[in-house]
């Protein structure tokens, strides 16, 4: 079975793109994933320093790292903030990304040779789509392979109906037809 992971980058009530996570993840398992959702709140993650690294590096970020070090693929859903990604996600991205125990300073054991997707949802015309291309653009730095596709859902306030769903039928067929892209890929990286 392959092992995905989920991770949002919003940690806020009400989020658009928790609950985009969430249908991307109920895609994942209906499609034969095996599905960790990583909800960030539950990490303790000082901001990334190398002086704290070398005193004392967190355990919460050495749990992150070897959650994500288990799986055959991530998929990311972030929010976007002021063109980017949120620091919340970028902060825990570089924290699995450091070097532990014996590793070599490149070693990126929670990320390299491994698939990932991205989607966002926005309340912007435009759905998150600024803040993927930077997200791509650091996945593909720690020697992810980041799949073509992707989802963003531009007004979100006003996309998803009460059960959680999405209402335009495009967006909805484009998170089943990542989430099946990203399995097909990871499966295709483990074997």
């Amino acid at each position: 079975m392959t092992n995905i992971a989920v991770i949002v980058g919003s940690i806020r009530e009400g989020s658009y793109n928790r609950a985009l996570g969430e249908l991307a993840a109920a895609s994942l398992e209906a499609q034969g994933a095996s599905v960790t959702r990583v909800d960030l709140a539950t990490f303790d993650l000082p901001l990334y320093s190398a002086a704290l690294e070398a005193d004392a590096f967190p355990p919460d970020a050495l749990k992150l790292k070897a959650l994500l070090a288990a799986q055959d693929g991530l998929l990311f859903v972030s929010p976007e903030y002021n063109g980017s990604l949120p620091p919340l996600l970028k902060n825990a991205i570089d924290w699995a990304s450091r070097p532990t125990g014996d590793e070599s300073l490149v070693a990126l054991t929670a990320y390299r040779g491994k698939a990932a997707a991205v989607m966002s949802a926005s309340i912007s015309p435009f759905g998150g789509l600024r803040g993927l291309m930077h997200l791509r653009q650091i996945l593909s730095t720690i020697q992810m392979l980041v799949i073509p596709e992707q989802v963003v859902v531009p007004a979100a306030h006003a996309a998803f109906a009460e059960d959680g769903s999405l209402k335009e039928r495009l967006p909805a067929s484009l998170v089943d037809m990542t989430a099946g892209r990203l399995i097909a890929v990871a499966k295709a990286l483990a074997a």
